[in-house]
């Protein structure tokens, strides 16, 4: 793993460690680089009243807005499991209000990296800010 990638891999496994899974007992873990260099991690967490949890990249973007970061230059996500732990369809849209098609999102489980796709490959032809214009 390059150390850029390395890095978000450490702080999604420090957030993954932190989630509260109970009901699922599926911890999951994010962080990402903003257009700073800083890093900002999430996890899940879940909530009696399903379906009213969060997922771990909202808890990432989340604190990545909180600390004043406004754009995702990457993006890793990480859930154990045979299968690859993608942003669900919800947080495929969060990550684009803050990311460009190009912006890498990797895809980690315990042992490390699995696989990197860009935005534009998980939500193709997605709507964006800039399909609202100038309104804010």
């Amino acid at each position: 793993m390059s150390p850029a990638i390395e890095d978000l891999f450490e702080a999604a496994s420090a957030a993954r460690a932190l989630a509260h899974a109970p009901y699922s007992g599926f911890a999951v873990g994010a962080a990402l680089r903003d257009e700073t260099g800083a890093v900002h991690a999430g996890c899940n967490v879940e909530n009696a009243a399903y379906p009213v949890g969060t997922c771990a990249e909202a808890g990432a973007i989340a604190a990545m807005v909180a600390g004043g970061g406004r754009r995702i230059r990457a993006i890793l996500v990480l859930g154990a499991g045979s299968t690859l732990v993608t942003p669900c369809g919800a947080c495929r849209q969060r990550i684009r209000e803050f990311a460009e098609g190009a912006t890498p999102v990797h895809v980690a489980g315990p042992e490390g990296l699995r696989r990197s796709f860009s935005l534009d490959e998980l939500l193709p032809a997605s709507f964006g800010p800039e399909n609202l214009g100038d309104r804010r």
